[in-house]
């Protein structure tokens, strides 16, 4: 099976902020723009921010592996490598973490690398990385 990008669309507060946290803290490369909305290439894939001044996220999160994860969240899966270089991108670029990069299910089918953070408008993002890509649907 051949993989395709996915496309994501999803509101923010601030196009501007959303743009330096996207494309300067993310590396995305910007696409087509129009004065409510910017097109991203994530790691490949089309995520779109939306202007929605009121856009707030809501507080839900779900206990995981001890970590209380946020919901809704998105993310790419990169290889190991990737993972690393870009984990250390973010705490560079001093971003808080709202779950440090940290493998989780250590020694169980799924064990992952992971993070969480949120961009400017508070959306949660997380990226995520296997040793073994065959673990990415895994089960006991």
């Amino acid at each position: 099976m051949t993989i395709r990008p996915f496309h994501l669309a999803f509101p923010v507060h601030d196009l501007a902020a959303a743009r330096a946290f996207y494309g300067g803290v993310l590396g995305c490369a910007e696409g087509r723009s129009a004065a409510q909305w910017i097109d991203f290439d994530l790691f490949g894939h089309q995520i779109v921010v939306h202007l929605d001044p009121d856009a707030r996220p809501g507080p839900t999160t779900t206990a995981v592996d001890g970590h209380a994860v946020p919901v809704p969240h998105f993310g790419v899966v990169l290889t190991m490598a990737d993972w690393e270089r870009f984990a250390a991108r973010i705490a560079a670029a001093g971003i808080a973490f709202g779950i440090a990069p940290h493998v989780r299910f250590k020694g169980q089918a799924g064990e992952q690398a992971t993070m969480f953070f949120r961009d400017p408008s508070g959306n949660a993002l997380e990226f995520k990385a296997f040793a073994d890509d065959a673990m990415l649907f895994a089960r006991d």
